[in-house]
């Protein structure tokens, strides 16, 4: 990002951090000034100089306005590009990242979203057919960067869709809050823009994830999904409350990446290094992720997965199983699925007993040897 682009992005981001923080004081001073005719109108004169500042704060920035006074505006060929170089700075590159994002905001009612999306296809298809390391390149990190984008806002639209419940104390507002905060401040920096991204669909990003990471496939750089994914402990925590259709949508996520990763395994070289990576990504992954299979596989009115699906995912999750260290590692994903497996009536599937008693057969013979 340059210097200019940085400092028009500057008051953005000031004036997102104060709105947050002021919208929080604020909230319990309005119960005292309700009571407390001076305290009402302090606050009114605290609401005013607020407001006065927030107005004046792109003036503090000069650097940022054009030569009529105007803030320049948040797209820019630099800040959708990702930054780097070589083939990450070229049209190309700057093109596919632009159109993901527009991918992301635009509302699948929308006429225009299938002919967005259709043009990202299109230039991932057309750059895969020449055959040329480059713009395998170019592909790989376009999607990577759609990829972490889509998670980001996942997360963003369901901790929104939690908070929509109402309730709560102010200590987990404040949390949330900082969560938004932290949000504002990554779309900012990493040269995103603040638009619709926080109201999308939290099912509509779930099924553009599956669709990003089956684009990873195609184009060989499938394992940045299943990382990213495994990594994502926070958003899997959010699934075990959120609304079935929802989840369903996230299993097939789920499904598909641990499927991928399964055969990242197969075709792995023996290097220690990579073997261990793997083993913290696919250790990572079942411990986040393996509680939203028990739970919510059955579907609203189909079940998510085919029974032909289901039986592959329980082969695939117990090879994975199978590559964790025996003692610690096995015991502590066989615990998990056993809990989650055994207290939620409404679905008897994954069914790793086999898999748990193979492992409690291993744990015996190795404690009499």
């Amino acid at each position: 990002m340059t210097e200019s682009s940085s400092s028009s992005l500057a008051p953005l981001l000031i004036r997102n951090i104060l709105t947050s923080a002021f919208i929080f004081a604020d909230k319990p001073f309005i119960l005292l000034a309700e009571k407390y005719k001076l305290l009402e109108t302090i606050r009114y004169l605290l609401i005013s100089a607020f407001l006065f500042f927030i107005r004046l704060l792109p003036s503090l920035f000069p650097s940022g306005q054009n030569k009529k006074g105007e803030i320049t505006p948040f797209y820019s060929p630099a800040a959708v590009s990702g930054g780097g170089g070589g083939g990450e700075s070229s049209g190309i590159s700057r093109a596919l990242t632009q159109v993901f994002s527009i991918v992301n905001d635009i509302p699948v009612s929308s006429r225009k979203y299938e002919v967005v999306r259709s043009l990202a296809e299109r230039l991932i298809n057309e750059n895969i057919l020449e055959g040329n390391e480059a713009l395998r390149e170019v592909n790989c990190a376009t999607l990577s960067t759609a990829f972490n984008r889509t998670l980001r806002q996942l997360e963003s639209a369901m901790v929104a869709e939690e908070d929509g419940g109402g309730g709560g104390d102010y200590v987990s507002k404040l949390i949330r809050g900082l969560r938004a905060i932290r949000y504002y401040k990554d779309v900012v920096w990493k040269g995103g823009r603040v638009r619709n991204g926080m109201g999308c669909s939290a099912e509509k990003l779930a099924a553009e994830l599956l669709w990003l990471g089956e684009k990873m496939e195609a184009c060989g750089c499938v394992d940045e999904a299943v990382y990213t994914w495994a990594s994502a402990s926070h958003v899997a925590w959010l699934a075990l409350s959120a609304e079935p259709r929802l989840q369903g949508s996230l299993v097939k996520v789920s499904a598909f990446l641990f499927k991928q990763s399964r055969e990242i395994g197969k075709y792995a070289d023996d290097e220690e290094s990579t073997t261990e990576h793997l083993r913290r990504t696919n250790m990572n992954m079942l411990m986040s992720w393996l509680p939203l299979l028990c739970r919510a596989s059955n579907g609203t009115d189909t079940p998510v997965l085919s029974i032909s699906e289901r039986a592959e995912l329980e082969r695939i999750l117990e090879q994975i199983i199978g590559t964790l260290e025996q003692e610690e590692e096995q015991e502590k994903v066989l615990s998990l699925w056993l809990h989650h497996f055994t207290y939620c009536p409404s679905s008897d599937w994954p069914n790793l007993h086999d898999c748990y008693t193979r492992w409690c057969t291993a744990s015996r013979k190795l404690l009499l040897h």
